[in-house]
């Protein structure tokens, strides 16, 4: 897309819509409606759909036709998976305009966008090994393969602002809140390898619903978990993460909020752990 002319973009994210058979349809039409007044771009952070059918996938397609108006980019997540028909889902989004991106890139104003679905294996020094068994090694190697298309696509990127979308997360973060016996579903360390390598802007997931709002890469890029759950629990009013990306380039900025990142201004920020949480 053409260079964008704003001097501050705003990104609307959330993930995890579920979309199903017996979603009343219509039903996230004020939704839609909120994000188009409220966004210049909307990132689906994957999970789509509830059990990745084609029809799931169609009845979502009319909601977004409907009413969204602006720009839209997305990843599929496991449950988009479920029934093998990934690449079908894939179609009928891009059908309505939905950029779903595979190790893919797209850049929308002035925004370089980098997304993958990513996968499990779990955090740091407990993260799984490819050792033993052939099926662990197998289930290793598809978070590596995850890992070096997200590192393929950030590489192909030229724009001054970099923006990464999964599902799965890619730290361990936050994922806190969920049932520690299952961290290794939820994400991988080893998508956060090239998260370090690149100046990113900002990375966002989905996937773990009662997890944390917000993190960071050991390199101090912040990570948002935007699971509509979680999302709705913050932010009843607006479910959905809100922030700005100052456009503008950094030494023409005073903004102090502005994180060591120095673009992203998240918009009605709350704390870095959710409430009631020591």
């Amino acid at each position: 897309m053409a260079a964008t002319t704003k001097d501050v973009v705003r990104i609307a994210a959330l993930g995890d819509l579920h979309y199903s058979r017996t979603t009343p349809q219509g039903s996230l039409q004020p939704l839609l409606a909120q994000l188009t007044e409220a966004a210049d771009v909307l990132i689906l952070a994957g999970d789509l759909t509830d059990y990745g059918l084609p029809d799931e996938a169609k009845a979502l397609a009319r909601e977004l036709s409907g009413a969204l108006k602006i720009p839209s980019v997305a990843v599929l997540g496991n449950h988009d998976y479920e029934s093998g028909h990934q690449d079908e889902i894939r179609a009928i989004m891009k059908e309505v305009g939905v950029i779903t991106l595979d190790g893919d890139t797209t850049e929308i104003h002035g925004i370089g966008f980098a997304g993958v679905k990513g996968f499990a294996g779990g955090f740091g020094r407990r993260a799984l090994g490819p050792w033993g068994e052939s099926i662990i090694k197998a289930f290793v190697r598809e978070a590596v393969d995850e890992a070096l298309k997200l590192e393929t696509a950030l590489a192909r990127l030229r724009s001054e602002r970099l923006v990464a979308v999964l599902h799965y997360s890619p730290i361990q973060a936050t994922v806190e809140g969920e049932p520690p016996e299952i961290y290794p579903f939820l994400g991988c360390s080893r998508l956060e390898e090239p998260l370090t390598r690149y100046p990113v802007h900002a990375v966002f997931h989905g996937h773990a619903h009662h997890g944390q709002p917000e993190g960071r890469t050991r390199t101090g890029a912040p990570v948002f978990n935007v699971s509509i759950t979680l999302m709705r629990e913050l932010f009843p009013a607006r479910p959905f993460r809100l922030l700005e990306v100052n456009m503008r380039h950094e030494e023409e900025t005073t903004d102090r909020r502005r994180s060591n990142t120095g673009v992203i201004v998240p918009i009605e920020r709350d704390e870095a752990r959710r409430p009631g949480r020591a």
